[in-house]
């Protein structure tokens, strides 16, 4: 569709901005552009439509040179937004959008036909503007006009379209639904796109491609995924990002890392001191959030936390929405549920064993509830047919130190080792299958680390931290367990 081949160029012949730039766009594919502030995009969009004159290589459109298209015969066949627009007359938003249908008409608009009517009608329903479809376009917002003039692009239903940051002025739920469309035109009709952006989050959810430029040449180029590393865009960029898989799609995204970060370091060692017991629950409050991955039933999964609640409740407790419930529970006693970490325990919190531990490498604290009335053996769980309990062996690590996301989930699979390996040593057994048990049917396990002090890139159990974690998980687990069997008279 498009093939953009050594093209060079700028807004004075004598200095070249963008420098030998080639690459292919096939049909219905969503390219898009990104670059620090002064790298060419806008320029590269200007000289690919020809607002701008090239110095040196050519654009074919359908394999014919641009600068062979007559001017409207290039319209019909390339429509372009550009980032800003100037208007001298005053025209109301179905005028604006009209204009799109100029290279259609023999004369100014006195050929208009059914097509040209639907092409108008159908484009202001497409960016929501039909509802000032009579109102002077100077009278309406930022955002509404950005709409009305993506209209105007799309009246003109070319196959290729430039867009100059299209989101430009528009609110999130605009923008979703603006490129939801345009991404709707090129998968179901389509239509070929090539748009900066300055959001590179938003590039990555809708683009097939993208084009990273710096200093008019192209730093790199290919899908999300290929371009959104961590190193291209510092590199790029001149500043520190880190990079992460979107939670529902498979596109990289992008996170700006902060060089002045809060001073933390006079609150930044947890102890079990801190760790309070309370009639019905064990509870963590921090000065700070920890960043924590963990099983729980509420707040499972990543986040940054600053409270920690381990609920006890009756062995009997069922509920047809326990995640409600609990909501409501941490409310009710004055916690933040955006803010908690909230996991459910048959145990009582008074049994709850804490213990700190710590070696050159560093410190950890950990805290165990653990109860085996619902033992399980997970190798035989399957044989098992029967209502889901309350886990009663919950257990909380909390880390002084930085952890990469590697190895806080190391950090899962090395505390849970240590537990199996502490009902094995207890002869915890599952009372169905009368083999060992690996632990309850509804156990939780918390990672959280402070994320300052010492940096551990990994925490398998060949690492220092993996060898405390492992050691102090086993520890606190087996002394839980014989506290546990003491109180049943087991012992």
């Amino acid at each position: 569709m498009l093939i953009v081949e050594q093209l060079s160029g700028g807004y004075d012949p004598k200095k070249t901005i963008i420098k030998n730039i080639s690459f292919t766009v096939e049909k219905g594919q969503f390219v898009g552009i990104l670059g620090p502030n002064g790298s060419g995009k806008s320029t590269l969009i200007k000289l690919i439509s020809g607002i701008i004159e090239a110095t040196s290589g050519t654009v074919l459109i359908d394999g014919k040179n641009r600068e062979n298209y007559d001017t409207k015969e290039l319209a019909r066949k390339m429509a372009v937004l550009p980032q800003l627009h100037a208007y001298s007359f005053s025209h109301s938003v179905r005028e604006t959008v009209s204009i799109g249908r100029y290279p259609y008409q023999n004369s100014w608009l006195q050929t208009w036909t059914k097509e040209d009517e639907e092409a108008v009608v159908t484009a202001m329903e497409q960016t929501g503007v039909t509802i000032y479809k009579d109102q002077p376009l100077e009278f309406l917002s930022g955002g509404e006009q950005q709409r009305t003039f993506v209209a105007q692009a799309l009246a003109q239903r070319s196959d290729l379209l430039l867009l100059d940051e299209p989101t430009n002025h528009l609110d999130i739920e605009h923008q979703r639904k603006l490129m939801d469309m345009i991404r709707y035109e090129v998968v179901h009709n389509g239509l070929t796109v090539i748009s900066i952006f300055h959001d590179m989050n938003l590039a990555s959810l809708y683009c097939d491609r993208l084009l990273l430029l710096e200093n008019g040449q192209i730093s790199s180029i290919g899908e999300p995924h290929e371009v959104l590393k961590e190193k291209h865009v510092m590199d790029v960029y001149h500043t520190r990002v880190s990079s992460y898989p979107h939670p529902v799609l498979p596109k990289p995204q992008i996170t700006l890392i902060p060089e002045l970060q809060e001073e933390r370091q006079a609150f930044s060692v947890i102890t079990a001191q801190q760790i309070k017991i309370r009639d019905e629950f064990v509870e963590l409050q921090t000065s700070f959030p920890l960043k924590t991955v963990s099983s729980a039933v509420h707040n499972a999964g990543f986040g940054w936390f600053q409270s920690f609640i381990n609920r006890s409740v009756d062995k009997e407790y069922m509920c047809e929405d326990a995640h409600e419930e609990l909501r409501r529970y941490l409310e009710k006693h004055g916690f933040s549920p955006s803010n908690t970490v909230a996991m459910m325990t048959a145990v009582a919190s008074e049994h709850v064993v804490i213990r700190d531990f710590s070696s050159l490498i560093g410190s950890i604290v950990v805290a165990v509830t653990a109860g085996v009335g619902n033992a399980v053996d997970v190798s035989k769980a399957y044989e098992r047919s029967e209502k889901p309990h309350i886990g009663t062996i919950n257990t909380w690590v909390f880390i002084n130190g930085t952890l990469t996301d590697e190895s806080f989930m190391q950090a899962m699979i090395t505390a849970t080792e240590a537990k199996v390996k502490a009902l094995a040593m207890e002869e915890i057994q599952d009372k169905v299958s009368n083999t060992i048990a690996t632990g309850t049917s509804t156990d939780s396990v918390l990672i959280a680390a402070t994320q300052i002090g010492p940096f551990f890139e990994y925490a398998g159990t060949i690492t220092g931290i993996g060898k405390l974690i492992g050691h102090g998980v086993y520890e606190t687990t087996r002394i839980a367990l014989q506290d546990y069997k003491r109180a049943k008279g087991m012992l």
